[in-house]
This record gives structure tokens, C-alpha cells and sequence, in this order.
């Protein structure tokens, strides 16, 4: 059945419940971060959904340099910190470059490599020397089996606490397809898999100075995605996704997440 992955008392894989991964894409505010890790937290406590808080301190990819990026590494973390002691649950954000780890580590309970970064081979070593959970997403420019090799960089470091995020495939100028062929493909490595509902969505780069979205598509894509036996699903949260400071368009509001959950949790019982 594959690897079992611990995040603090979370189980991934083997059979476990899926786990929701879930939040605004950046951080935007300490309040706003509190407030939206204790609401979701209600409702996947609710339905009985483990549930991992995320939020990125830095987006160090956006399409303008006068887009938001985030409040930087050492205030995004503390604000990280006291979402942990509010909420009661574990968070994830992203690494940029392996400078960074040596802080976020202390902190993160999982250390996300973006998918641009993906083939950064001192960037996923020095992730995985942390032994921290490593959640890797699988850049769009790369075929499933593609991913072993990245696998066997974290693997070559001792660390065993791997979960592979798919997130689309780039698909000509601003579009993004997903082929669910490669969570199929990609559960033969043996490592839970994860499924990113709201970058599957993305139009990257289609708006121009930002990313543009399709987020009707959100929830028949995840519902695939269970459909296909993934471990994890991967969603951006917003009270207000019109006025989110990040990837708006691909992000699912708030007060839709309680019944986009039940329709996973639905499919989940039958498969």
C-alpha cells in the first residue's frame, strides 16, 4: 500500500483519511492567517478531516515585481508559529533557496519545494537533511516518472518523509491541463500523493501582470483526483477570494469549503 508519512500525529498514506492542505495562498496578515486556520479548522474537525494549515510567507514567483509577495521569512514564520498555537495544527510553506531552510526549519512541520524549483538539487538536499516531511510538487515542465530522480535526491539524504504534489502540466501559453494518468503513475513510487486543486486551475501568467484561474473546475478535478486515490489534497482558501492579495482566481471560498469537503469525503467512502 505504500509509505505511511508522519506530520506530527497526522498519517498520510497507506489508507490513512485524505488530508486537507489548505489556506490562502499567501500570507496577508496575522489576523487574517489566525482567522482562517481556526475556521477551517471547525470544519475539517467537523467532518473529520486532518488538516494541515498553508500559507507562504514569500511568493518569490509572481508574474510583476509590483505584485504582493508576502511579509518575508522571519515575520511570515512567527505569524506561521502562533497559527500552530491558535489552531492547534501543523503548517506548511514554501522554500525558495536553502538559506531560507536553515530558519524555516524550526517552524515548518512540512517544507514545501515549489514546482519551479523542483530540479534544484542543493535546494532539495538541504530540505531533506532537515528530516522534516518534504512536500514536493512536480513541476509542470516534467513527465510523472520524471519524478524518481527527484525522489532519489531526498531519499539519498536519509529522509524517507516524502509526499509528491501533482499540480497540471503546462499545456501551450497560459494553461495548464491535468493528466490524471500521473497520480496513478506516480503512486508506484511507494510515497503518499497529493493533488493540487487550485493550481491544476491556474492560467499562469494570463491576466497579464498576474495569474488568472478557472476555480469551477475545482472541485470536478479533486473529485477526480480521490477518484484516482491520491493521499492529500492541496486547496487555496479565501474569505474573499476577489480581494485575495495571491492567485484569487484559482482559490476556493471559504464559505464553499464545507461542501466541496463532503463531496471528497463522499467519494473517499466508496473507492
Amino acid at each position: 500500500m505504500g509509505r505511511q508519512v508522519k506530520v506530527r500525529d497526522i498519517k498520510i498514506g497507506r489508507g490513512n483519511p485524505i488530508v486537507l492542505i489548505g489556506g490562502p495562498c499567501v500570507i496577508e496578515s496575522e489576523k487574517s492567517a489566525i482567522k482562517h486556520a481556526k475556521a477551517i479548522k471547525k470544519i475539517t474537525d467537523k467532518l473529520g478531516m486532518p488538516f494541515i494549515f498553508k500559507s507562504s510567507y514569500d511568493k518569490a514567483n509572481r508574474s510583476s515585481i509590483k505584485s504582493y509577495r508576502g511579509p518575508g521569512l522571519k515575520k511570515g514564520l512567527a505569524i506561521l508559529e502562533k497559527v500552530k498555537k491558535a489552531a492547534g495544527v501543523p503548517v506548511l510553506s514554501d522554500v525558495h533557496c536553502k538559506e531560507e531552510i536553515k530558519i524555516a526549519k524550526n517552524v515548518l512541520d512540512v517544507i514545501q519545494i515549489p514546482a519551479f524549483l523542483s530540479r534544484q538539487t542543493d535546494l532539495i538536499l538541504a530540505a531533506a537533511r532537515t528530516k522534516k516531511c518534504v512536500n514536493i510538487k512536480k513541476g509542470q515542465f516534467l513527465a510523472p516518472w520524471d519524478m524518481k530522480n527527484v525522489i532519489k535526491k531526498i531519499e539519498s539524504a536519509g529522509n524517507r518523509n516524502i509526499i509528491i504534489t501533482e499540480r497540471g502540466a503546462t499545456f501551450g501559453y497560459n494553461m495548464l491541463v491535468s493528466d490524471f494518468r500521473s497520480i496513478l503513475l506516480m503512486k508506484r513510487f511507494g510515497y503518499p500523493i497529493c493533488f493540487d486543486v487550485s493550481h491544476s486551475v491556474q492560467l499562469p501568467g494570463g491576466l497579464g501582470t498576474r495569474s488568472g484561474g478557472k476555480s469551477e473546475f475545482m472541485e470536478p478535478l479533486a473529485s477526480c483526483a480521490v477518484v484516482c486515490g491520491v493521499d492529500a489534497i492541496f486547496v487555496e482558501i479565501h474569505e474573499n477570494p476577489k480581494k485575495a492579495l495571491s492567485d484569487g482566481p484559482n482559490t476556493l471560498k471559504l464559505s464553499a469549503l464545507e461542501g466541496f469537503l463532503r463531496k471528497i469525503k463522499k467519494l473517499e467512502s466508496v473507492r
